[in-house]
């Protein structure tokens, strides 16, 4: 089976993830998404995440019902930081009856030249790339099996989500509505 992995803290999950991840299912010849939760970016300060298993069970809240999307708390179990490659080791061995990709936006490929092994991960993996705007530019990387995907792109990010219940403002629309009432009934980020 050929699948995704769109790796990421999603910190916290929301409609940009979502429609990205579904946008790729349908248009590439990738069977299933598997949303890798990270419990921590190596490139990104830890401090503002929320607890990785409360961020696992908003993921799997909002793909609630989708039949070829799943969330995994792999790296939860893998040393950390959580390396992409060394993710991507672990469930070769585990899986070697599937074929994995990687998934990321242009903007995470511009600095994949700081991934530990990044030359290792381009050269024996498919990377799905949707472009984000002013980075289209995935040019000197010859072994790479790239795809690049326009996928339809909204303006919200994590921090929008982040910032706007701090300020005590409506996060309705930006996320799931399971989602939110998750956020909402246990108070996450209102304060860090």
């Amino acid at each position: 089976m050929r699948i995704g992995l769109y790796f990421g803290s999603f910190n916290p999950v929301h409609h940009g993830h979502l429609i990205i991840a579904s946008h790729i299912l349908a248009n590439s010849e990738l069977e299933q998404l598997w949303f890798v939760v990270s419990p921590q970016n190596p490139l990104k300060p830890s401090a503002g995440l929320l607890n990785e298993y409360h961020r696992l069970h908003l993921v799997q809240s909002s793909i609630e019902g989708e039949k070829n999307m799943r969330a995994v708390d792999i790296e939860f179990k893998l040393q950390r930081p959580s390396y992409t490659i060394d993710t991507l080791t672990y469930l070769h061995e585990k899986y070697p009856e599937h074929e994995f990709a990687v998934i990321m936006g242009s903007d995470s490929f511009q600095n994949i030249k700081n991934w530990k092994n990044y030359e290792r991960l381009i050269q024996n993996y498919p990377i799905y790339i949707y472009l984000r705007h002013g980075n289209t530019e995935l040019t000197g990387y010859a072994n790479a099996r790239i795809i690049t995907m326009k996928a339809p792109l909204l303006e919200i990010s994590s921090t929008l989500v982040r910032n706007n219940i701090k300020q005590g403002k409506t996060i309705r629309y930006l996320v799931p509505e399971l989602v939110r009432s998750e956020i909402e009934n246990n108070g996450y980020y209102r304060s860090s």
